[in-house]
């Protein structure tokens, strides 16, 4: 369904593939106060702000956010060699591999959403082999590698016992990358931390994922949308108390190659880039409902992706597509300014 609009909501709307936090004043109430903090994680920037009346608590808070975050990701990461993710890639095709709870967890959400999607999204695209987005230094499996190990990228064959805490892939020299749905796991559980620390009102940002909650009576967050060709430029703001906004583009791991982008969203079924929508964003209160989701949506391409935003519940949506066409959840379009 498309939704008419002026030439000039088109192009603000039209920012809807990314996220970057819009300058955020802190102090909301006199005596309130406002700690910034930000590592590098994950590949990208990860951003903490927090507001509450003790600035120590809410210091020490994000530093172990930090830590929470950071041991998730060794145990997540598919570029760690002592991570369990790869462990489970060594073990592919012989045994089942003991993992932690969290990465369990992880591994049912990657599960829900391929069979949500028809395995748009399939976590097993990490047996294609190692591709590098860094633009000075671009790597890519060659195309003949490519064919011979798409076979391997099928999601049905990750089996999960959850009574054992195992994770096993059938097919000798299968992969995981978990690049798609581990991020904005991550990002709530260093949420989760801070609120364990006391702190009520607060905001985690990884690279244009978003997740925040606030106190009641506070007022809200305020995150700004990018356009997705013009990344440094916000062209519309959205307010967020409670929930995730999470993004998936073209726009953000990339290079250029022969004229054409290849970036970090690949196609399970091609084992390339996807040539779909430039970008997607996902507003929701649940991880399960948008985790994973927009990736999905960039494989499924603007008709199908928007059918699919459409019949999740709990989610709001807004694709650009490759053509520059436009489509937004109403719920959603309202909520922008």
């Amino acid at each position: 369904m498309k939704h008419p609009q002026s030439a000039a909501r088109r192009r603000v709307l039209l920012a809807g593939a990314g996220l970057a936090l819009a300058p955020l004043v802190l102090a909301a109430t006199p005596g309130e106060q406002g700690v910034r903090a930000s590592r590098a994680l994950m590949g990208t920037q990860v951003d903490i702000a927090a507001r509450g009346t003790d600035a120590a608590l809410l210091r020490a808070a994000s530093d172990a956010a930090f830590e929470r975050m950071a041991a998730l990701v060794a145990v997540m990461s598919h570029y760690s060699a002592t991570s369990e993710v790869a462990a489970i890639g060594l073990a592919s095709g012989l045994q089942p591999v003991a993992v932690a709870p969290e990465l369990l967890q992880v591994l049912h959400m990657a599960q829900g959403v391929s069979r949500q999607s028809g395995g748009a999204f399939d976590a097993t695209i990490g047996s294609l082999g190692r591709w590098q987005f860094d633009p000075q230094d671009p790597r890519m499996p060659a195309p003949e590698a490519i064919r011979a190990r798409l076979g391997a990228v099928d999601w049905r064959q990750l089996v999960l016992d959850d009574q054992a805490g195992t994770a096993y892939l059938k097919r000798r020299g299968m992969r995981l990358d978990l690049g798609g749905i581990a991020k904005l796991y991550i990002l709530q559980a260093g949420l989760e931390t801070l609120r364990a620390h006391g702190v009520r009102t607060a905001l985690v940002n990884g690279g244009g994922d978003v997740v925040a909650m606030s106190e009641r009576g506070a007022r809200p967050w305020r995150v700004g949308i990018r356009d997705p060709r013009v990344p440094q430029r916000l062209l519309a703001t959205l307010d967020v108390r409670e929930g995730f906004v999470a993004s998936s583009g073209d726009y953000e791991r990339f290079f250029v190659r022969g004229g054409r982008r290849w970036h970090h969203v690949l196609d399970p079924r091609t084992g390339e880039p996807t040539q779909g929508p430039h970008g997607v964003t996902l507003v929701g209160r649940e991880l399960q409902a948008v985790n994973g989701l927009g990736a999905a949506a960039m494989v499924l391409g603007a008709r199908e992706g928007r059918a699919l935003v459409e019949r999740t519940r709990g989610v709001e949506g807004l694709i650009a597509g490759a053509d520059g066409e436009l489509w937004a959840s109403a719920s959603l379009r309202a909520r922008l300014s």
